[in-house]
């Protein structure tokens, strides 16, 4: 864990070499069409027998599509840990593909150091039912996992059901949460998806956290217990794939969003970089 501090996962150019400087470089863009949204098991294990001597703690990566790479960062860990994810979903669904962007916080729970999964700042559907009745009930129903959703976005069902915040009160929440850690080590994930279209340009349905926000979040974790590692990814990219089955997945899954403009997603995402990974790497 003490490999050094920073490295850009390039898998799409979503970010360039210069968005961190300091950072240790890592062309994967070989392995982009491969990765992208959801790959099978045997890529993700060549994948990862080809990056991990070179893992550093904070990881750079690119597009939301590429979370679930999270499921295998998180094994960095050596002891005890809890994972927070600030995401516009919850990324719980147990139905195939098993590594999917957004099926990987099940691939997290299987790893036996994690002790605890909160996510905060969802603000999509896939709290309200039909969606939720394939999210991970097990974790949910022993406290293992927990969410901590936008109570504006969703419906009655879903507010009864789950402890939500509001913009009056989730600072207040979220320090009574940050100080429960108890000591534990945490890693932190950080979707894009979870800010404002204001304050960032991703290619999935997006939050109501500032980039602000997450900054103050992450300084507050910093007040209770060490932070341990983390990633930062949900930039834009091209969605291009290897397999059809991957894209016509992809892209039934995606939403429709007006057409980007890359430079000015580079540029506005870059912002948000420039105020969240300082407070994410300590540095």
């Amino acid at each position: 864990m003490e490999r050094g501090a920073s490295q850009i996962v390039d898998l799409d150019g979503a970010w360039s070499p210069a968005s961190l400087p300091e950072a240790r470089y890592l062309d994967c863009r070989p392995w982009g069409k491969q990765l992208r949204y959801c790959a099978p098991a045997r890529l993700i294990q060549a994948f990862q027998a080809e990056v991990w001597p070179s893992l550093t703690r904070f990881s750079l990566v690119g597009s939301g599509d590429f979370h679930h790479l999270s499921g295998l960062w998180v094994r960095q860990m050596t002891v005890p840990f809890v994972l927070i994810s600030f995401d516009n979903h919850p990324d719980w669904d147990t139905r195939p593909p098993y590594w999917c962007c957004g099926t990987w916080m099940n691939r997290a729970l299987e790893f036996s150091l994690l002790q605890r999964a909160a996510v905060w700042g969802c603000a999509n559907f896939e709290l309200n039912p039909p969606h939720r009745w394939f999210a991970n009930h097990r974790a949910l129903r022993s406290g293992r996992l927990e969410v901590w959703p936008w109570s504006e976005r969703f419906g009655r069902s879903a507010q009864k059901r789950w402890p939500g915040i509001s913009a009056s009160d989730w600072r207040e929440q979220f320090s009574r949460f940050a100080w429960s850690l108890s000591g534990f080590p945490v890693y932190i994930t950080i979707d894009l998806d979870c800010l404002t279209a204001e304050e960032a340009a991703t290619d999935w349905e997006q939050g109501l956290f500032t980039a602000q926000d997450i900054a103050w979040a992450l300084r507050e974790v910093r007040r209770s217990t060490k932070v341990a590692a983390g990633d930062l990814c949900g930039a834009h990219s091209w969605q291009e794939y290897s397999r059809w089955t991957q894209r016509t997945n992809a892209r039934m899954d995606h939403p429709k969003k007006p057409e980007t403009d890359f430079q000015e997603a580079r540029i506005r995402n870059l912002r948000a970089l420039e105020t969240i990974w300082p407070a994410l790497t300590g540095v």
